[in-house]
């Protein structure tokens, strides 16, 4: 630590680079500092410059907020689009339950309507099922943006798959406030063997959830 300084009146001064701790220590270092100089009336004004230094108000560092994911709800705005646009015209152009063959054996557009979840879960009850996932879609949609308001731009691997399940979820929700039920269309199966027929939205949510799911396994390996 360095040792004190002398001003040109004889007054000994703290280190330049110490701060005083309080105004009363402040008034006592200047105190001390005009009895060396006996004779004068006034103390010497750099016996008050620690104190100016410790008592003056610094002012507030703002800072500014990190930039959020919220910016990637833009993909959910598009799943949205998507999802909307295939069912308007599936609607349109397809005859209920009747299969339109895209690839033998493998792939059927067939229009289909679902009360029930993803994948037609629960399709087949009474109706108390529509406001149960109606209710569950929105509880789910506002965390997962409340996690991309608390999560890095640049953490794609997080932003990314969230950004899709609430695509996801929007996408089916606007079809049970709307129509009271799901739209249907995507058909996998092979040969006697039948997937329960789906959506883009229903497909963005599992996309998203696997994706989640990955990179929550395999993130802290691949960065290290």
């Amino acid at each position: 630590m360095p040792a004190p300084k002398s001003s040109p009146t004889g007054c000994t001064l703290p280190p330049p680079n110490t701060r005083a701790g309080s105004r009363r220590c402040c008034r006592l270092r200047a105190w001390r500092c005009g009895q060396s100089n006996a004779g004068h009336r006034r103390y010497h004004a750099r016996c008050f410059e620690p104190c100016r230094a410790a008592t003056t108000p610094r002012k507030p560092v703002l800072s500014l907020p990190k930039p959020n994911a919220l910016p990637w709800l833009v993909v959910s705005v598009v799943v949205i689009g998507l999802d909307q646009l295939t069912k308007a015209v599936v609607r349109r152009a397809l005859v209920p339950y009747a299969p339109h063959e895209v690839i033998p054996h493998i792939l059927n557009w067939t229009l289909a309507f679902n009360r029930g979840a993803a994948f037609s879960f629960l399709s087949d009850s009474s109706g108390w099922q529509t406001w149960l996932f109606g209710i569950l879609a929105v509880v789910v949609c506002v965390g997962l943006i409340v996690w991309l308001a608390r999560t890095r731009r640049g953490d794609w691997r997080t932003a990314l798959p969230v950004a899709l399940v609430i695509g996801g979820a929007l996408g089916n929700l606007i079809d049970r406030l709307i129509h009271g039920q799901v739209t249907d269309f995507i058909q996998v199966y092979w040969h006697a063997w039948s997937y329960p027929a789906f959506n883009v939205a229903d497909s963005a949510i599992t996309v998203g959830a696997v994706l989640l799911i990955f990179f929550g396994l395999f993130a802290g390996k691949h960065q290290g």
